[in-house]
């Protein structure tokens, strides 16, 4: 929050109330968005635009991901989890939160079942992967590639929609139910933290829960020029070495 400000009109605060707007009445899987659903989702991502650090009282992190001021610490494999996440405020509409990643860490591959997303970065670098679950050809059903047993309903014939780098001073990355639903997040070149709204949240007993997977065939999947890719996907369970804790939250508090 800048010097001036109260709680009520940071930008953070603002944001909250928009998303607010912009997701009372969301389009879902296979709608097409409404006019005034495409304006408020505009200004939504022009206020997620403006947003920084500094507005959340977040100070950049070491390279092992510490606070500046902590004391040295071991690599995230020895010093607790790869990933955290500051919770601002929640909502049956939407979530919204900071995740931290320490230098090296993912977030693998992973869906939004029926959720609208936008991620705005705060301090460092991420490479995003965004996927799509592809319309099966209308020659019929596509084979997959060659691979181990899996349990039926476990594969998932995807998309590649793109590979790309965002910084604090890149606009948001965007997902919604039909497009760039599937994403994994890395953190490049140090620790990075981005700012995260889901709509609605994800709630397991509303049919919105996570699920992760592998990508069967990864060549070209790190390939920013590939775009368009298909791939077959397989869902796995949460990855052994990935698991997010939870810090406090520094910034202005959101009421809504």
């Amino acid at each position: 929050m800048m010097p001036g400000e109260s709680n009520m009109t940071s930008i953070v605060h603002k944001i909250a109330r928009q998303a607010l707007v912009t997701f009372r009445s969301p389009p879902r899987v296979g709608e097409e968005a409404s006019k005034a659903f495409l304006e408020n989702q505009g200004q939504l991502k022009s206020l997620m635009t403006e947003v920084r650090a500094a507005d959340l009282r977040l100070a950049p992190r070491r390279g092992d991901g510490s606070p500046p001021a902590a004391s040295p610490a071991l690599p995230y494999q020895y010093a607790g989890p790869p990933v955290t996440y500051m919770h601002i405020c929640e909502t049956d509409q939407f979530s919204m939160g900071v995740f931290l990643l320490k230098s090296g860490a993912s977030i693998p591959l992973h869906d939004h079942p029926g959720m609208h997303g936008m991620l705005k970065v705060m301090y460092g670098k991420v490479r995003i992967s965004c996927f799509d679950r592809a319309e099966r050809p209308a020659g019929g059903p596509q084979e997959a590639p060659a691979l181990p047993p899996a349990p039926a309903g476990a594969l998932l014939r995807s998309v590649l929609r793109s590979t790309e780098e965002y910084t604090e001073g890149s606009g948001p990355c965007v997902l919604s139910p039909d497009r760039d639903n599937l994403h994994r997040i890395d953190a490049v070149d140090g620790p990075t933290a981005f700012m995260d709204i889901l709509a609605p949240p994800y709630d397991p007993d509303d049919g919105r829960d996570c699920h992760y997977y592998k990508v069967l065939t990864e060549a070209g999947v790190q390939d920013a020029e590939q775009k368009d890719k298909e791939v077959w996907l397989v869902e796995i369970s949460q990855p052994p070495g990935f698991w997010c804790g939870g810090e406090p939250y520094p910034g202005p508090e959101v009421r809504l």
